[in-house]
C-alpha cells in the first residue's frame, strides 16, 4: 500500500510577544498556504466568557458555556466570532491578553479549543502558530519552531504598537513589562499544557532580527524541510 504523504503543517509556539503571530502570517503568505492564530480563539472566549458573567473556573456555568455557544474562525482572515458576534478587533485589546492567559489555563477551555484546532486545516497546508500547536495539538507537524526573544524586547514592542492606540500617559512600558512576566509564569506553571518548547522544535531567538530577516529564515528551513519530507508547498 503506497504510503500517503504527510500534511504540510508548520507549527509555530512560543511566549507572548515573541512575533510569533506576525512571522506565521507572513511564512503563510509567502508559501501561499492557510494561516491558523490559535492565541485569537482563547482571546475571544475570555472575552465573552467575561462579559457574560462566567467564573473563571471549571465548574456548571464553563461547561454550559462551552457547549452552547456557537463559535466561528474564518480560515487564513483572522476573524473570530461567538454566537455571530464579531470579535475580531475587540480582542486585540490590551487588557484582554490577562483574560486569554487566565482563561486558557482551564483544562475544559483547552480541551474545547483543542479539538476545534484540530479539526480546522483538514488535509490542507497551513502554518499554525500558538503555545502548544507543537506539543499538544500537532505533535505529528512536520516543522516545529519555537520563536522566543528576551522579555524585554517583547515587552517594548508591545509598547510600540499599543502607542498606535493609547497617549503614552495612558500606558507604561514598565506595566506592560511586568504584566508580560507575569503571564510568562503562568502560561509555563499551568497544569494543562504549558508553554513549552517541543524536543524537535528549533528554537529561534528575534531579539536582535527584523520580520523580514526571520521570515526570511523560516521559510528557507520549511522549503528545505519540505524537500526532505516529499511534501509539496
Amino acid at each position: 500500500m503506497r504510503k500517503e504523504k504527510p500534511v504540510a503543517l508548520v507549527a509555530i509556539d512560543g511566549p507572548s510577544g515573541s512575533g510569533k503571530s506576525a512571522l506565521a502570517k507572513e511564512l503563510a503568505l509567502g508559501l501561499g498556504i492557510l494561516y491558523i492564530d490559535t492565541g485569537a480563539m482563547y482571546r475571544a472566549l475570555g472575552l465573552v466568557a467575561k462579559n457574560r458573567g462566567i467564573p473563571f473556573e471549571e465548574g456548571g456555568a464553563l461547561t454550559t458555556f462551552l457547549e452552547e455557544i456557537h463559535f466561528k474562525y474564518a480560515d487564513g482572515k483572522g476573524l473570530v466570532s461567538v454566537d455571530g458576534e464579531d470579535l475580531t478587533e475587540a480582542i486585540r485589546e490590551h487588557s484582554v491578553s490577562e483574560l486569554a492567559s487566565v482563561f486558557s489555563a482551564l483544562p475544559s477551555v483547552r480541551r474545547y479549543l483543542g479539538q476545534f484546532q484540530r479539526a480546522l486545516p483538514g488535509q490542507r497546508p497551513c502554518v499554525m502558530e500558538g503555545r502548544d500547536v507543537g506539543t499538544v495539538i500537532f505533535p505529528d507537524a512536520f516543522c516545529k519552531f519555537f520563536i522566543t526573544a528576551s522579555v524585554e524586547t517583547r515587552a517594548r514592542r508591545r509598547y510600540e504598537q499599543l502607542l498606535g492606540k493609547y497617549s503614552p500617559g495612558d500606558i507604561s512600558l514598565e506595566a506592560i513589562l511586568q504584566d508580560q512576566r507575569k503571564r510568562d509564569e503562568r502560561d509555563k506553571a499551568r497544569n494543562h499544557a504549558p508553554l513549552a518548547r517541543a524536543p524537535d522544535a528549533e528554537i529561534i531567538d528575534t531579539s536582535d532580527y527584523t520580520l523580514h530577516e526571520v521570515t526570511a529564515l523560516v521559510a528557507k528551513k520549511v522549503r528545505k524541510r519540505a524537500l526532505e519530507e516529499g511534501i509539496s508547498l
